[in-house]
């Protein structure tokens, strides 16, 4: 992964980028604008297929090299001038080597006509890693998702439906790894029936593969020097269905209205998303605010912890790191979020080991190792050891987001509203309080921590609850010289306000969340692992813990430590319908899941929620809009739901 982070530039008398690395030209030396209107838009018939979206409809360009943004960009200006008010686009696009920030916007400022959406696409470039990132623009109107990564190794894991391509990247004769009967294969696999395919180049190979792989392709007129480039549509099968159990459910009927329970994090976010793709969303929170549970906290902390070996949960934190990273732009800095940066400390010989791999996995922009003199420096206080740095991370105070996240006008927010009984009745979800309904929806979405095993629908999910303790620390003169966030086995932010956030204790006995003197103690313990030049600071040797504040909640996690994100099915009837999987784990089956119509759940996020619970919001938003999925699939695989009842019948249980 980090044999090359970034794209390596050279600029030319015109100031137009040139990959170094493929000796190649991003555009076309007489107009790249004018390239792009011709190539992609005119060629795909966007104009025309734009204006013809109607009743909310989306339509999904997926792109094959994003480099400078360029056929984004055009793209998206066409589609603001052509396209309804209430239309949706989704452009999904791959990039091996992304730009550096500064030298996006250098190439983007050759075209001051698309200056409003360079504006909107520097803002939110950050925090873009290996993987799969999302970018959200004009209120979710307009969705990027970037799979950053060869296109060879990425596009395979993608779940898309595409209607337009724009097959770009460096010409066949400088990057032919790239133009190869594999990657044709995957376009005709990923694309919608009758979806339309555009590319510059007119190389006989590219049109004989294309061809081969089910596309009907003609040459055209092509740009300026170049004679001709080739255009058509996709005429193959659509691709073969994986397992019934991983299948995306039927769309729900009736109105876009949806019922979300739990005024959390993961709620929050699940309402926003939904609400983003034009869903009015009724969300029920059984307390007097929203947040008053484990996303109450005054502070939590960006924390990447991550394997170097790329399983489904380093996916899942690297994509959702980015994704909230971008959200965080949005709140105010310093009194809501501080982009402090996050110094993880090795703390001993294995965690040391654990790092270095760590460091040798990721690129350097994510994270890399310091040593104590400079984690010192970055931190502000005098440590004793050197970590792993994470420059792009730092704290949020999640009641600010999960506020911000519920602002939309189309969300409703009902406190002291607790659903206590979910009946499907008349095609609704209904939410009842007692004999008091509260809320009925084609859909509902479960997103109350461990709470949702209440429900006899969710009642053979695998959930645990974990207690957890915060002290809040008054600041001193010297804490203050603190600067970013150190974590060893607890953590410690910067003073928010008048105060330090240290935490958090791990307690699996106790299941009351009155505040406790031991856990107290447990956490300066940690601090002064962690530094005891700041638990000195700090007088933590003085403090009362029976008079400290704090703040104790339970966190709600699964035997993996992966959430649960997508749709529930009814446990029994799928027992029965995939029984055989006891005698041999490869049968395969053709009877669809027994899935519970519009009921979905969001949940299990342990003490990463900050991370993972709003890409996975974007996540029941693709199951239940049928959208291009914002993880690769077999991650949003290793999320389901579904995965443990799978296991016990594959087990034979």
């Amino acid at each position: 992964m980090t044999e090359q982070a970034h794209a390596q530039l050279d600029w030319d008398e015109q100031g137009q980028p040139l990959s170094r690395t493929f000796g190649d030209v991003y555009f076309s030396r007489a107009s790249g604008l004018e390239e792009t209107r011709h190539v992609f838009l005119a060629q795909n018939r966007l104009a025309e297929r734009f204006a013809a979206l109607s009743g909310g409809a989306r339509l999904c360009i997926g792109e094959t090299g994003f480099g400078t943004g360029l056929n984004f960009l055009c793209a998206w200006q066409l589609f603001e001038q052509c396209a309804p008010g209430d239309a949706r686009l989704h452009f999904v696009s791959v990039e091996k080597y992304p730009l550096a920030r500064a030298d996006l916007q250098r190439a983007l400022d050759l075209w001051p006509e698309l200056a409003p959406f360079t504006a909107q696409l520097l803002a939110q470039y950050v925090g873009i890693h290996p993987g799969y990132q999302r970018l959200v623009f004009a209120g979710g109107r307009v969705v990027l998702t970037l799979l950053v990564g060869d296109v060879l190794e990425t596009l395979p894991s993608l779940d898309a439906r595409i209607d337009a391509w724009f097959l770009d990247g460096f010409s066949p004769a400088k990057n032919p790894a790239m133009w190869t009967p594999e990657l044709f294969a995957q376009l005709a696999r990923l694309s919608a029936p009758g979806a339309s395919l555009a590319t510059f180049t007119c190389a006989g190979f590219v049109r004989r593969g294309l061809i081969e792989a089910g596309f009907a392709m003609a040459k055209v007129k092509g740009f300026g020097h170049k004679r001709e480039m080739l255009a058509g549509t996709c005429s193959g099968a659509p691709a073969e269905a994986g397992p019934p159990w991983y299948a995306r459910p039927p769309r729900t009927a009736g109105e876009r209205r949806a019922l979300v329970i739990g005024g959390g994090l993961a709620g929050c976010a699940t309402a926003a998303s939904l609400a983003a793709r034009g869903w009015q969303v009724d969300l029920l929170e059984r307390h007097g605010a929203l947040a008053e549970e484990a996303s109450g906290n005054p502070q939590g902390v960006l924390y990447l912890k991550l394997s170097a070996h790329g399983t489904a949960l380093s996916q899942l934190v690297v994509a959702g790191f980015g994704h909230t990273r971008r959200l965080l732009e949005r709140l105010q800095p310093g009194q809501d979020w501080s982009a402090c940066g996050v110094l993880q400390l090795a703390f001993d010989a294995k965690e040391r080991e654990r790092q270095a791999r760590l460091a040798a996995a990721f690129p350097a922009a994510l994270l890399r190792a310091v040593d104590a003199a400079e984690a010192s420096a970055l931190s502000g206080l005098a440590l004793e050891q050197g970590g792993l740095w994470y420059p792009e991370a730092g704290w949020v105070h999640p009641p600010a987001l999960c506020h911000a996240l519920a602002a939309d006008p189309a969300i409703r927010v009902h406190t002291h509203s607790e659903a206590l009984d979910l009946q499907r009745i008349d095609g609704q979800w209904q939410a009842r309080q007692g004999g008091t309904l509260l809320a009925a929806a084609p859909v509902a979405i479960l997103c109350s921590a461990s709470e949702v095993l209440r429900f006899p629908a969710a009642a053979h999910l695998k959930l645990k609850r974990i207690r957890g303790q915060i002290s809040r620390l008054p600041a001193s003169p010297a804490s203050r010289a603190l600067r970013t966030v150190l974590c060893a086995e607890g953590y410690v932010a910067p003073p928010r306000g008048d105060e330090h956030t240290l935490g958090a204790s791990f307690n699996f006995q106790r299941d009351d969340l009155a505040l406790s003197a031991e856990e107290h103690a447990d956490n300066l313990g940690m601090l002064r692992q962690i530094s005891p030049a700041l638990a000195d600071a700090l007088g933590a040797d003085a403090l009362d813990l029976a008079s400290l504040q704090g703040r104790a909640a339970f966190r709600s996690t699964t035997p993996d430590y992966l959430p649960l994100i997508g749709p529930l099915v009814d446990a029994e009837a799928f027992r029965a319908a995939y029984a055989a999987l006891g005698k041999d784990a490869r049968q395969r089956f053709d009877t669809p899941a027994p899935w519970l119509d519009g009921l979905y759940v969001n949940a299990g996020h342990g003490s990463r929620g900050l991370i993972s619970a709003p890409l996975s919001a974007e996540l029941i938003a693709a199951w239940l809009d049928d959208e291009a999925l914002p993880l690769p699939r077999a991650v949003a695989e290793a999320c389901h739901p579904s995965r443990f009842l799978l296991r016990e019948l594959i087990r034979g249980r």
